[in-house]
This record gives C-alpha cells, structure tokens and sequence, in this order.
C-alpha cells in the first residue's frame, strides 16, 4: 500500500548525502588547488631547467591532473547517489535508527 503524497516526510538519508556532497565539494576545491602554485612556478618563468626539471614538471603536471580527475569522480559518485535516493519517504521510514 503507497503512502499519500501529503504524508511524506523529506528523506533523511537524502539531507545527509546533500551535506555529505557539500562539504566534499569545499574540501575537493582545497584539494584541486594544492599543487597550483607549484604548477604555475614551472609553467612560467623557468625556475629548473634541464631534462630533470623536465620530467619532474611533467610529473607535477600529470599528478596535478589525476588528483583534479579523482576529486571530480568523488563528487560525480555521491551526485549519482543522491540522485537515485528519493526525495521523500513515508514516515515510517524518515525515522532514524
């Protein structure tokens, strides 16, 4: 039997991805700009130069991307959650523990 619409409750499981997701996404933005001014000391004025600081550039430019790349899969995975959680539930079902 389906609970009327008017006896729904918002599902607390829901609000708890939402701030979950929220303060990811804050921590994702640190995460995302810690090697930028690294980054952008070697993608400007030489500050190394030789085949050394070569590979040691392309390997900060490559983990700079991978960790820009995992940090948005993180929040890609918990908006694929939250999105198949429904926004409502009986009441019955809103209660914790």
């Amino acid at each position: 039997m389906s609970q009327p619409a008017d006896h729904m409750v918002p599902n607390p499981q829901r609000q708890l991805l939402e701030q979950t997701l929220a303060q990811v996404r804050t921590r994702v933005a640190v995460l995302e700009a810690a090697l930028d001014a690294s980054y952008r000391q070697f993608a400007g004025q030489p500050v190394w130069v030789g085949p050394v600081a070569r590979r040691f550039a392309e390997d900060l430019s490559a983990r700079r991307a991978r960790l820009r790349h995992v940090a948005q899969a993180v929040i890609a995975a918990l908006e694929d959650e939250l999105r198949a959680v429904p926004t409502t539930v009986p009441p019955s079902s809103g209660r914790h523990g």
